[in-house]
C-alpha cells in the first residue's frame, strides 16, 4: 500500500467563485503513480467547499443562486455579531456542502461520470488563498 500527498494552492475570488479541479487531480493521480486506490480532496478553510458538478454556465449560475436561496447573505448571524466580519454565511454553507470528497481510482484515473467534475467553490467575502490537500492511499 502507498501514500501520496500534494497540495494545490488556488487563488479565489470569493463570494461563490467556482473552480474546476479535472485538470489538477488528473496531474496529482498522475505524479501519484497510482494505478487503484482512493482520492481524498480536502480544502482548508471553514468557508469553502468541496463537491462536483457538472461545469458548465448554468449550473455554475444555479448553485450559488440555490445556496443565496437557502443561506442568504445579507442575513445577520451570530457570527456576525461575534467576529464582525460579515462572513457567517460562508462558515455556514461550507457546513452545508463539506470541505472533502473521496474519489476512486482504477487504472490511473478517477472515476467521474461523463459530467462530474470536481470543484470548489469559495463563499467568503474577499479573495483567498486556498489550500487543497489531495491524499492518495493505493497501488
Amino acid at each position: 500500500m502507498k501514500i501520496y500527498t500534494e497540495n494545490i494552492l488556488i487563488s479565489t475570488k470569493g463570494n461563490n467563485d467556482i473552480i474546476d479541479l479535472t485538470n489538477l487531480i488528473k496531474k496529482v493521480i498522475h505524479n501519484s503513480k497510482i494505478k487503484d486506490g482512493i482520492l481524498t480532496i480536502f480544502a482548508v478553510g471553514s468557508t469553502v467547499g468541496v463537491t462536483t458538478i457538472e461545469y458548465e454556465p448554468g449550473l455554475r449560475k444555479d448553485l450559488p443562486e440555490l445556496l443565496e436561496k437557502i443561506i442568504p447573505k445579507d442575513k445577520i448571524y451570530h457570527h456576525d455579531n461575534t467576529w464582525q466580519d460579515g462572513n457567517g454565511y460562508a462558515h455556514l454553507r461550507s457546513s452545508l456542502m463539506g470541505t472533502s470528497l473521496s474519489v476512486p481510482i482504477e487504472n490511473g484515473a478517477a472515476e467521474f461520470g461523463t459530467w462530474q467534475q470536481p470543484i470548489i467553490i469559495d463563499f467568503d467575502n474577499r479573495p483567498r488563498e486556498r489550500k487543497i490537500i489531495c491524499k492518495i492511499i493505493g497501488e
